[in-house]
């Protein structure tokens, strides 16, 4: 049973409440079960990149774009698509500072995980270059991985990885522009002693952050990296 006395008497002076419409929240989420339910699930995708599949497949598939150029990474688990309530989300913690949010996000996150992927050694959350981070004053990814790191007790990795170059937002970009933009933007400074690495971020779009940093983990003697994100565009 995972909870113990400080989760019962916190949800009994703090009950959860739903983010999304204010109702009392289930199984110790910020989520109601009807906002949950509206959550959309990403079930049919690619198991490199996740993009998602628009016919359905019966056993593990890669799409066209993993097929002509493999990304650097080994898998993607990405539970959520980036749309509806769970952009919602996103964009709040993202744009508005909601902490609640990333916890939220991260729970989602970790039980997904939990049934379905291999545990890896340490997490490494996406870096900010410095001045977004001064912009923003926080990093989303972070702050999911925080939740994600606790609740299935893998060290994280804040330390060994600098995003050293601005890169510029890459929301209005093509896939070969955000491939372009993410080129040499990520330096390791410092040796990394792990064989199986999970690169944690908010939500995946083309793959080309999460491939730029792969490349360089391998480099650094990494075997198998996989990508956790909340959801996929």
């Amino acid at each position: 049973m995972d909870y113990n006395w400080i989760n019962i008497i916190q949800d009994y002076l703090l009950p959860p409440t739903c983010i999304l419409c204010g109702n009392t929240g289930f199984n110790g989420h910020d989520i109601c079960d009807p906002c949950y339910q509206r959550l959309l699930r990403n079930n049919l995708c690619c198991y490199r990149c996740a993009e998602i599949f628009e016919t359905p497949v019966h056993s593990p598939a890669l799409c066209g774009r993993c097929l002509s150029s493999q990304p650097a990474f080994d898998e993607t688990y990405a539970p959520f698509i980036y749309q509806g309530e769970m952009r919602h989300l996103i964009m709040a913690l993202k744009f508005g500072a909601h902490y609640k949010n990333a916890r939220l996000l991260g729970m989602l996150l970790a039980e997904h995980l939990k049934k379905t992927a291999q545990i890896p050694d340490l997490i490494l959350p996406v870096p900010l270059n410095k001045v977004r981070y001064r912009e923003r004053g926080f990093n989303q990814a972070i702050e999911i991985a925080k939740t994600v790191s606790r609740k299935l007790q893998i060290p994280l990795d804040l330390s060994s990885c600098l995003r050293h170059r601005d890169t510029p937002h890459q929301t209005a970009l093509t896939a070969k522009q955000r491939r372009k933009n993410m080129k040499n933007a990520f330096t390791i400074i410092k040796p990394i002693h792990a064989q199986h690495i999970a690169i944690l971020d908010d939500v995946m779009t083309t793959g080309s952050t999460a491939h730029e940093l792969a490349c360089l983990l391998k480099k650094a003697g990494v075997s198998r990296v996989d990508v956790w994100v909340c959801a996929r565009a």
